[in-house]
């Protein structure tokens, strides 16, 4: 039972370090989600507004972690069919039960269930990423696709501007194309 709620905590250190890093910012980071904020500042940065939430999940995790190594290192402590170790053993497994309970409570109240997506961001990251460009390729050929890829690096231009500007595909068929939501649909419908 330990050794789930250590793979439980392991799975919310990912998802809180996930959401705190698409979170960062506002200017120096990702930024491509808004968590709540809960509470009055950075004490370094005035303005800024800490993780706290999912620092909390990241506290509690690891807390669960010492106490499964306890209760691993309890488990092998005993002598024929008896361990003494019996107490501490109960102590953090029901510890860890109530920690996790608890942190996953209150992420989920008061961190998950505000966090909004941050569309203006998540659309300036597409259209800057090369990756754009992926989706002209089987209509223009894998060499010109990799020099409008070369160009938006060097230039930082996006692939839509200097597609457009080098007229590669008619309007319409490179507005089809460089359609991000078709590009991540199923079955790579986007490239049609």
């Amino acid at each position: 039972m330990s050794g789930s709620l250590k793979s439980l905590a392991v799975s919310l250190i990912k998802i809180a370090n996930d959401l705190r890093w698409l979170a960062s910012g506002p200017r120096c980071g990702i930024g491509e989600i808004h968590l709540p904020d809960t509470q009055p500042g950075s004490s370094i940065m005035p303005g800024k507004m800490n993780p706290v939430l999912c620092e909390s999940v990241l506290q509690a995790a690891a807390h669960v972690i010492g106490c499964d190594a306890t209760i691993t290192y309890c488990g092998q402590a005993g002598n024929f069919e008896l361990n003494v170790m019996m107490p501490v053993m109960a102590h953090n497994l029901l510890e860890s039960i109530r920690l996790l309970a608890n942190v996953v409570d209150a992420f989920c109240d008061k961190c998950v269930r505000g966090i909004v997506a941050n569309e203006e961001r998540c659309r300036e990251l597409i259209e800057l990423s090369m990756a754009m460009v992926t989706s002209l390729a089987p209509k223009i050929g894998y060499d010109r696709a990799a020099e409008i890829a070369k160009e938006s690096a060097r230039t930082g231009r996006t692939v839509r501007e200097i597609a457009r500007e080098k007229k590669v595909l008619p309007e319409k068929e490179l507005e089809r194309a460089l359609d991000p939501v078709k590009m991540t649909q199923p079955g790579g419908s986007g490239s049609d």
